[in-house]
């Protein structure tokens, strides 16, 4: 009995995942399908600008770790 209840709920979870993804399918296959053609979907040129980048200049000098010999005591 157990063995048919899973495989109730595997079948149910299988038909589930189909049904996800034929509906994420229908959303965006044509925009998959434009860009496995190398085509843009809506026609628009996408023009990029080179940013500017600030950089900091550091002033402290690095720290260097120095070995200390502990007291015995």
């Amino acid at each position: 009995m157990i063995a048919a209840f899973g495989t109730l709920v595997f079948l149910a979870t299988l038909w589930l995942l189909v049904v996800a993804g034929a509906a994420m399918l229908e959303e965006s296959g044509e925009k998959i399908a434009a860009a496995l053609k190398g085509e843009a979907r809506f026609g628009k040129r996408v023009t990029y600008q080179p940013a500017r980048i600030r950089t900091r200049i550091r002033l402290q000098a690095p720290m260097r770790a120095r070995p200390r010999l502990r007291d015995a005591a």
